[in-house]
């Protein structure tokens, strides 16, 4: 295989990082324990959240979120076939939960200047059955948060905020993942920060992060505030094995939560070189007449201070785009679509007969023009900004 001059993921791991995860080897305890605690405690403080709870991936945790919806210990829990509106760019684990859970998806349009959910259309795609929203923070940029907030109120619509892609962005000065009922944060090896596998999910109330808890953990009544009451009502049963719930086994390690936690100490720092790194590639590239006529890069929305996941890229003429793509892989640099394209159309889709309106042009622009590039995290050379200008400009 070809040797990438710019991969869509770099190591991201640091001597410390690295350090940090054979501490709790050397323990002899790596699965879940006070790391993982540790970590859950500060990302409450630095993102200003009541209640987080480490997973092993961040589309546990989307699948959590919508379990939680469900679940007969909720008061106001959801019912099967009601709606749950999510935007047509987005992951393939952000709408399955949802048709896991006995609800129905319904797809909304995306503004191309963004990425982000199309409120305009989110307004026409609410119905009286509509009663939840998974909302698709993209590549660290977002809707305009105080008319979609507006829109929530509104229609009193729980809103989960999936934050995979964007952990560190703000909304006037406000961390995206904290408007919503329910968010949830991924930490895979490409993004803001990593601890190789596992993600976050947080959640406003006590009740549903009791939820989550025992859904994490098999429906164990393990670790639950109540765990005392629920053993004084079921004394037949030893206190150590009452499920109290139904669960799954979502729970990290220590070693991934190690990992997590030594990076997301200096995410500030991570976050300002990844930016850096962003603005100077973006810049660098419009220089050229060549690609600055052929090519639109997405820039943040208004409000929003970003932190960028990746650099995404629209072709201004769709048929130069395939050309495009396989001579930048040829050359080493890596691409992808953005998020999955249009998930629309994808073939999963006609598989399980998800039915939905035919109009999604937005999205299907985006899917026809656009990709995106990796963003290093460690500070880009003047040598690899110039092979990627001269592999840009060949193509185009």
């Amino acid at each position: 295989m070809k040797k990438k001059i710019y991969p869509l993921l770099e190591n991201p791991y640091r001597k410390k990082d690295l350090n940090a995860a054979i501490e709790v080897i050397n323990t002899g305890r790596i699965t879940i324990g006070p790391k993982t605690k540790e970590f859950e405690k500060l990302f409450c403080k630095k993102i200003k959240t009541k209640n987080s709870l480490m997973v092993n991936s961040g589309s546990s945790a989307n699948l959590l979120a919508l379990q939680c919806l469900i679940n007969p210990y909720r008061k106001q829990r959801l019912k099967i076939g009601d709606k749950v509106l999510l935007p047509a760019i987005c992951w393939a684990t952000t709408l399955w939960p949802i048709i896991q859970s006995g609800l129905k998806p319904v797809f909304v349009d995306i503004d191309p200047y963004t990425l982000n959910i199309d409120l305009n259309d989110l307004r026409k795609k609410i119905s009286k059955k509509t009663k939840a929203i998974m909302a698709v923070h993209v590549l660290g940029n977002s809707t305009n948060m105080d008319q979609f907030y507006q829109i929530i109120k509104k229609n009193k619509l729980i809103l989960i905020e999936d934050t995979c892609e964007s952990l560190g962005s703000k909304y006037r000065n406000k961390y995206l993942g904290t408007f919503g009922d329910f968010s949830t944060f991924s930490f895979y090896s490409s993004h803001q920060i990593s601890s190789g596998e596992g993600g976050m999910i947080c959640a406003k109330s006590k009740e549903d992060m009791e939820i989550l808890r025992a859904l994490r953990s098999h429906g164990w009544s393990r670790g639950l505030a109540k765990e005392k009451q629920i053993a004084k009502k079921f004394k037949k049963i030893d206190k150590r094995f009452i499920f109290y719930n139904s669960g799954f086994n979502l729970r990290p390690t220590d070693i991934c939560a190690s990992i997590g936690l030594s990076q997301f100490k200096n995410i500030d720092q991570l976050q300002k070189i990844r930016n850096k790194n962003r603005d100077l590639i973006v810049n660098t590239l419009k220089k050229s007449n060549i690609i600055n006529d052929n090519l639109h890069f997405i820039e943040k929305n208004k409000n929003v201070n970003p932190a960028w996941f990746g650099i995404p890229i629209l072709v201004t003429n769709k048929n130069k785009k395939e050309k495009l793509i396989n001579g930048l892989e040829n050359d080493g640099v890596e691409t992808r679509p953005i998020i999955s394209g249009n998930f629309l159309k994808q073939p999963a889709i006609k598989k399980y007969k998800i039915l939905s309106t035919k109009n999604y042009k937005n999205a299907d622009y985006v899917n026809d023009r656009g990709f995106f590039i990796g963003l290093p995290s460690k500070k880009i050379t003047k040598n690899l900004l110039k092979k990627l200008v001269n592999s840009f400009e060949k193509y185009l």
